[in-house]
C-alpha cells in the first residue's frame, strides 16, 4: 500500500512539479506540458503497480469471509447510490451524467445534469448537528437517502471500461446481488476502482496527445455563475461559484461528498451500536466499531493511520430522554 501510494505521489511530483500543492493546475487547463522522460517513467512503473493492486485485492478476497459479521452489521441496509457515468454507462470522474440507482440495483434516474443538482438534490437540516443532510427531493427527506463514493461508483456502472478492473467487477457482482448495500463492500470498491486507476494512467500515458504543447486555453469572464463537477474519491462533488463582472467571488456553494454521506453514516454508526453495545457501559471496542463504520465512507489518511488508541474521538451512551450513562474519550 505504501508503495502504490510512492506511485500517485511521484505521479504527482512529475506532472506537477512537487508533491504536496503543486502548482500546475490553472483555469482553462495546466501550466505545462508533460515531459518524455516524465511519460517514461510513469510507465516504468505500471507492472509494478499493477502487481501491488490486484496482490491486495486477491488478499482481500481472501479474508471477507472473516468479517461477516462486520460485514452485515456496519451499515448494511438498502439507499440509493449515485455516481457519473459516461455515454456508454462506463465509470467516469470528470465528464459525464449522474445515475442513481436503488438498493436492487434498478434505475431510478439516469442522464442527469450535474449542473442542475438543486433541482434533484436538496438539504434538510438537524438541531443536533451542523452538517446538513443532503437527499434525492423526490423521494423527499430521509426517505431520499443516497450514498456516493467508491460503492456507489461501482453501483451505478455498466461496467468500468478497463479489461482487468471489469473482470473484477464482474467478481465482485457474483458475491450477491447487481448492488452490494453493505458499506463495508466500500474497501472492496475502491480497491476495484485502484484497478481501474493503473489501467487508466497506463492508457492516458501510452496516448501521442499527453505529450502535445496546448496545454491551457484562456478567456476572460464570460459567465457569471458556474457549475462544476466530478467523481473526488470520496464521492460526487458540486462546486457552485457565482461572480460579479470583476471575477470576484459573490456566493459559493459547496456539496461535498462526506455531507451527501451524512444520512448513510449515521445510520451506519446507528446499526453498529445496535449490534455491538449492551449494557450500560462503553468500551473501547465500540469506539472502534464506531470508527470503522465511518472509514468505510471516508477515510482520511490523517484519522486512519493514527497510533493504536490515539484517535481523538468522544463516544456518550444516553437514554430516550438524554440522560447520560456512559462517556468514553480518547485524545
Amino acid at each position: 500500500g505504501i508503495r502504490l501510494r510512492q506511485f500517485g505521489q511521484r505521479i504527482i511530483e512529475l506532472v506537477g512539479g512537487k508533491r504536496i500543492h503543486p502548482s500546475w493546475g490553472a483555469p482553462g487547463g495546466v501550466l505545462r506540458p508533460l515531459t518524455v522522460e516524465a511519460r517514461d517513467e510513469i510507465l516504468q512503473w505500471i507492472p509494478e503497480a499493477l502487481e501491488t493492486v490486484e496482490f491486495a485485492i486477491d488478499r482481500f478476497k481472501a479474508i471477507l469471509d472473516r468479517f461477516q459479521e462486520e460485514i452485515e452489521h456496519l451499515g448494511n441496509f438498502p439507499s440509493l447510490f449515485m455516481g457519473t457515468v459516461n455515454e456508454d454507462g462506463e465509470l467516469e470522474f470528470y465528464d459525464g451524467r449522474l445515475r442513481l440507482v436503488d438498493a436492487e440495483g434498478n434505475i431510478v434516474a439516469d442522464g442527469l445534469n450535474p449542473e442542475r443538482y438543486f433541482t434533484f438534490l436538496a438539504e434538510a437540516a438537524e438541531e443536533w448537528s451542523y452538517m446538513k443532510f443532503p437527499y434525492y427531493k423526490p423521494l423527499g427527506y430521509p426517505g431520499g437517502i443516497y450514498r456516493v463514493g467508491p460503492l456507489a461508483r461501482v453501483n451505478v456502472v455498466h461496467s468500468m471500461g478497463t479489461p482487468r478492473a471489469d473482470r473484477e467487477l464482474r467478481e465482485f457482482r457474483q458475491r450477491g446481488w447487481q448492488v452490494h448495500n453493505e458499506s463495508f463492500y466500500y474497501h472492496y470498491a475502491r480497491l476495484i476502482e485502484m484497478l481501474y486507476c493503473v489501467e487508466k494512467i497506463e492508457e492516458l500515458a501510452t496516448d501521442p496527445e499527453i505529450l502535445g504543447e496546448v496545454v491551457r486555453a484562456k478567456a476572460g469572464i464570460n459567465h457569471l455563475e458556474g457549475i462544476g463537477s466530478c467523481e473526488a474519491p470520496r464521492g460526487t462533488l458540486f462546486h457552485h461559484y457565482q461572480v460579479d463582472e470583476d471575477g470576484v467571488v459573490r456566493k459559493v456553494n459547496l456539496l461535498i461528498a462526506t455531507a451527501q454521506n451524512n444520512l448513510a453514516m449515521n445510520r451506519a454508526v446507528e446499526q453498529a451500536a445496535r449490534r455491538f453495545v449492551n449494557g450500560l457501559r462503553l468500551t473501547e471496542g465500540m469506539l472502534n466499531r464506531v470508527e470503522a463504520a465511518i472509514r468505510c465512507y471516508d477515510p482520511c489518511l490523517s484519522c486512519s493511520t493514527h497510533a493504536m488508541g490515539q484517535m481523538p474521538l468522544v463516544v456518550e451512551l444516553r437514554t430516550l430522554s438524554g440522560e447520560l450513562l456512559d462517556r468514553l474519550q480518547r485524545d
